[in-house]
């Protein structure tokens, strides 16, 4: 937490790497309690197949808050990068839950899931921890550190979600260069299915949806590494564009106390 907050990039990950995800998501309820700013919502992203079997899940899901999300402007925005530590940028489709979910419903069907959406805007992810080899030691490692998120970039609205959702095409375009394309069908059982897992992962965990909560459903063209001073656009067919560019991030001297 103490590298978060003073932007200072990690050698090693501090302490034995958990073996289950159960263990992950106890070290990440850990670290929501000392990160001094609110969930505002969660990032949900995908367990390699080989790996679904092991873990016993094909998502893992973490902490994104108030402190690091952003709404689009006319001008690019600055994203904080941790200078030695990893940072990519994901296109995403995100979902807001439009009321309190029950707290006590474990099981939750793809339709039912929809149903709890009120909007989708699209936006982007900044995938970022202080651990430059986060990905590199596997999802429990990934779920233990808020999912390996850096921030939350929300943009416009997807109007018609329910029938453009799946059809809408996405490019991501680094330093002038197109490093992925797609969409939401590509993700393994779609964007909804990354809502579905969260509604269930939630309520398991004593961490139930409430009204407003933004879950960014995974990476539309892959995950792109960024480095501090490279611009990135995605690009979302009939909907819009996003805009960002990375900065070195500075010691977080306002969430400190």
């Amino acid at each position: 937490m103490e590298h978060r907050l003073s932007a200072r990039a990690l050698c090693d990950y501090p302490g034995p790497i958990p073996e289950t995800l159960s263990r992950s998501y106890a070290i990440q309820d850990q670290a929501i309690a000392l990160y001094p700013s609110q969930v505002v919502g969660w990032k949900v992203g995908g367990v390699p197949v080989a790996l679904q079997g092991e873990l016993g899940a094909h998502r893992v899901a973490g902490a994104v808050f108030t402190a690091n999300t952003w709404a689009v402007g006319s001008q690019a925005t600055a994203l904080p990068v941790i200078e030695g530590g990893f940072a990519a940028i994901e296109a995403e489709f995100i979902a807001r839950i439009g009321a309190d979910v029950d707290p006590a419903r474990l099981d939750w069907s793809l339709e039912a899931a929809a149903d709890q959406i009120d909007v989708v805007f699209i936006g982007v992810e900044l995938a970022g921890s202080p651990l430059p080899t986060i990905n590199d030691l596997g999802p429990t490692v990934t779920a233990s550190d808020f999912g390996n998120n850096g921030g939350l970039l929300v943009g416009p609205e997807l109007t018609d979600w329910r029938a453009r959702l799946e059809t809408v095409e996405v490019e991501t375009v680094i330093n002038a260069e197109r490093v992925g394309w797609g969409g939401s069908a590509p993700l393994a059982g779609g964007a909804l299915e990354s809502v579905r897992f969260l509604l269930e992962h939630g309520a398991r965990r004593g961490r139930p949806l409430t009204a407003g909560t933004l879950i960014s459903t995974g990476a539309v063209t892959g995950v792109h590494r960024v480095g501090i001073g490279d611009e990135a656009i995605c690009r979302f067919d009939d909907v819009g564009e996003i805009r960002c560019r990375t900065v070195k991030a500075q010691p977080r001297l306002d969430l400190k106390g």
